[in-house]
Order: structure tokens, then C-alpha cells, then sequence
């Protein structure tokens, strides 16, 4: 569309504002024509949908389908900006669905329409796939919440909403009495994320975030079943680390039931697990936990030179800090030297 000067004539040859009013994209040329040009303009027409909330035109849904396949001609890096504008667009469950629906997912992320295939004949769990773009939808509209203002969308904790049950297929399991169980579905998710991710050419932080989310987002689930201690209450911070904040709004986007009571009852759980954080961050620094004692003390205190041993002398005495809570220098000693006297190379040093 252009308009003609200085006359102001709206010039209009393909019908751009019918299709603008009613929500429609359409290609310029022929859909063929145009997606053999660029391949990635596929996934355009999926960032666009997810951008702006439109539909694209049957013909156009049509040649994706047919020339999905085409995608793989494109650069990985080229391919995962588009992705990453798609997951930040405002409808990111539209443009999801738009790839799977035309199968441009299959070459880009096949583990997502791979839950499609977690709905069994009975019924006896929830559609995986629905539920996944759910669990994004929920999660977008929570980020106002976190960031204040119109925050930038956080495409860490969005991709990890999307992907967070990619697990679900190698793991799903019928059980004697009619369930379905998926145990250990976050490692193996996890796992096939950082790969998925990998393949795309993200960095290493950000595949690390969003792997450690997915490995995290089913944590939260024993604190409802049993009454959590202080350390468990500190292990799950310390393992969220700077992710804590993007977890809980996870953990709570994760709550898709239709049953209120139970929706409910989780809700509670997890405001109750923030009222605990919030109590002990009070009284210790759970955000940057640290042994009681450092590196040169523990050297100095077991009469050891840097190597292994005082590596693991560190990781012993953090697994404390994080039982027991913060403690004097000198009740670390004490624990420090039962510790290594308990190790081989004490054996081995002693007169």
C-alpha cells in the first residue's frame, strides 16, 4: 500500500486494507513464488501471527505445508532469531501453533508436536501439547507481575514455559491401575532442550537458563506433599539461583487444571513456600550462600595445599551451610576437622 502525493490517493493494488481490517496475511506474489525466494519467509509469516495476532490466508497456510520441508535450506542462526522475535511476539501460542499446525515445527522444534501424540485413546490425562501452550500463555501474562510496567518480553522464561514437558514422550509410562505416569520427565527434558537449543546455536547462558527451568519446574511439587524443612527451603533457592524469580513464575504459569479446588490448594502450597523464602531471606542471605568458611581457612585449618581435597572440603561444607544455616568460624572448624579426619588422604598424611 502507498499513497499517492500530494493528492493523498491510497494506492492499493492488492487489497492490503481489506485484509488489514479483517486480520489477514497474504504474500505480495504467489505463496510458492515467494517462500522459494526466502524459505524463512514461512517462519515470518509465523512470527507475524504471533506479533500481530493475525491469521494467515488458506493459501498461504497451504505452500508452509507443502514446502515446510524447505526450511532446512536456512542457516540455524537465521532460523533462531526468528524463533526468538516469534516467543517474545504478544500471541506466541498463535505462531507456535501456526508451525506445528503446517508442520514448520517439525524442522525447527519437533519436540513440540511430539506431545501432540501424549493424548491416549482414554483419556487419562490432559493434552500435553494444549497444555504446553497454555502453560506459555499463562506465563506471558504474568511477566507484568515480575517486571513491573510493560517489561521486555523474557524469552529465557517463555521458551522454558513452551518447553518444559518436551520430556513427557521418552518417559510417559501406563501404569497397572489405568495411570500415566512421566517420572523423571524434567532431567530428560532438560537434557533434550539444552540438545534442541544447541542445534539452533544459542549461547551457552541462555541454554543453560533455560535448560535449568525445565530441570527445575517440577521441584516445587514435593513441598505440597510434605511440610518442607529450612534446608530443603534453602536448596531449592540455592539451586534456583539467579533463575528463583523466573521459577516461581513458572511454577505458578505450570497450574493449568480445571479443578478449582485443587488449583486452589497449589496456589496455597506455593505462597506459602514464597512466605518461607521471604522469612528466612530475612535472617541469612539466601541469595548468595556461602560455606562459613573460604578456601585459604579451609587450607589453613587442615594443614592441606590447594588441590581436590580442599574442593571437596568447600563442597562439604556448603552442603552444612545449607542443612543446618549459618554458623560460627569455629563451629565450622569443628565440623571441617571431623570431616577430613573421616577422608584417605588424612590416613595417609597422619605421622
Amino acid at each position: 500500500m502507498a499513497v499517492r502525493l500530494p493528492s493523498m490517493e491510497l494506492v492499493d493494488p492488492h487489497g492490503g486494507v481489506k485484509d488489514l481490517h479483517a486480520g489477514i496475511l497474504r504474500t505480495p506474489a504467489t505463496p510458492s513464488s515467494s517462500f522459494t525466494d526466502d524459505p524463512l519467509r514461512m517462519m515470518r509469516a509465523a512470527r507475524f501471527a504471533s506479533q500481530l495476532g493475525v491469521a494467515v490466508a488458506p493459501e498461504v497456510s497451504a505452500a508452509m505445508s507443502e514446502m515446510a520441508e524447505r526450511l532446512t535450506m536456512v542457516s540455524a542462526e537465521r532460523v533462531r532469531d526468528e524463533l526468538i522475535k516469534l516467543i517474545n511476539g504478544a500471541f506466541p501460542a498463535k505462531g507456535v501453533d501456526l508451525m506445528v499446525e503446517t508442520g514448520l515445527a517439525d524442522h525447527v522444534l519437533p519436540e513440540i508436536p511430539a506431545l501432540r501424540l501424549e493424548v491416549d485413546e482414554h483419556h487419562r490425562h490432559k493434552d500435553v501439547y494444549q497444555h504446553s501452550l497454555t502453560v506459555l500463555e499463562q506465563v506471558c501474562g504474568l511477566e507484568s507481575a515480575a517486571g513491573g510496567a510493560a517489561p521486555e518480553p523474557d524469552f529465557i522464561l517463555r521458551f522454558a514455559a513452551l518447553m518444559h514437558d518436551v520430556g513427557k514422550p521418552a518417559t510417559r509410562k501406563f501404569e497397572p491401575g489405568g495411570g500415566v505416569s512421566f517420572r523423571h520427565h524434567d532431567a530428560v527434558g532438560a537434557k533434550v532442550t539444552a540438545r534442541r537449543m544447541r542445534a539452533l546455536r544459542f549461547d551457552n547462558d541462555t541454554i543453560k537458563a533455560v535448560s535449568r527451568l525445565v530441570e527445575l519446574h517440577m521441584r516445587f511439587y514435593g513441598y505440597g506433599d510434605a511440610a518442607w524443612t529450612d534446608s530443603a527451603v534453602r536448596r531449592y533457592v540455592n539451586d534456583a539461583g539467579a533463575l528463583l524469580g523466573r521459577l516461581h513464575l513458572l511454577t505458578r504459569s505450570d497450574v493449568t487444571t480445571r479443578n478449582r479446588r485443587k488449583a486452589d490448594r497449589l496456589a496455597f502450597a506455593y505462597e506459602d513456600l514464597e512466605s518461607r523464602i521471604s522469612a528466612l531471606a530475612e535472617q541469612e542471605e539466601l541469595a548468595s550462600i556461602r560455606p562459613d568458611l573460604d578456601g585459604a581457612q579451609i587450607m589453613e585449618i587442615l594443614g592441606i595445599p590447594p588441590g581436590p581435597a580442599v574442593g571437596r572440603a568447600y563442597r562439604y561444607l556448603l552442603d552444612e551451610r545449607l542443612e543446618v544455616g549459618p554458623t560460627t568460624a569455629e563451629d565450622a572448624a569443628v565440623r571441617l576437622r571431623a570431616w577430613w579426619a573421616r577422608q584417605p588422604e588424612s590416613a595417609r598424611e597422619a605421622p
